[in-house]
């Protein structure tokens, strides 16, 4: 589930996964699949070499809040509006309890999530910007210490909340935590993905 976090700018947001069968990470209003995510975190270390750095991520927009969907009437099954409503009208809350893990094969339904998207939102480009000076990071619109943009990443390593399932970590989680160990950029510096 996605969890509040602190911009320098814009008070809590929300970040993170919003349903378990898919990989596909909110940022308020805007929507990019984790192994998207993950790459670009490891292109960082390359582009801040000199202090601070600006890249663009292709993401998903969706402006509108009620094209967004309702979060809580979803997962409960009383409300499927918007596009998180479509998305839980496919791969409903699950049942049991125990069984609210992230799934590590949430890429798998990539394709699906893609034509749902297209329906409420557009691709675009956002700037991520790096300033060395003052260790922030912004994310579009939305500013953040290096601190709290390092816990975005953990939240990605971890699985979120519930965390993935069984302990298993898709691919490219792995392949972006081994680029962001070897780093010595002042963005990762600290970072702990144990």
């Amino acid at each position: 589930m996605p969890l509040a976090f602190n911009a320098l700018n814009h008070g809590t947001i929300a970040f993170g996964f919003f349903n378990i069968d898919t990989d596909l990470l909110l940022l308020e209003h805007y929507f990019l699949f984790a192994d998207d995510f993950c790459a670009y975190l490891s292109l960082l270390p390359a582009q801040c070499e000199k202090g601070s750095f600006e890249a663009s991520w292709e993401v998903y927009s969706i402006d509108r809040r009620q094209d967004v969907g309702d979060l809580m009437a979803a997962i409960h099954g009383v409300r499927f509006t918007g596009f998180i409503g479509e998305v839980y009208r496919r791969f409903p809350f699950p049942q049991k309890e125990e069984d609210f893990k992230q799934s590590p094969e949430g890429s798998e339904n990539r394709q699906a999530l893609e034509k749902m998207i297209g329906k409420y939102g557009t691709r675009k480009k956002i700037l991520i910007r790096g300033d060395g000076e003052r260790e922030t990071v912004a994310v579009a619109e939305f500013l953040f210490s290096k601190e709290v943009f390092q816990e975005l990443v953990e939240y990605v390593w971890l699985g979120g909340y519930p965390r993935w399932r069984d302990g298993v970590r898709p691919d490219y989680v792995l392949a972006m935590k081994k680029v962001l160990e070897n780093s010595s950029a002042w963005v990762f510096r600290g970072l702990s993905l144990l």
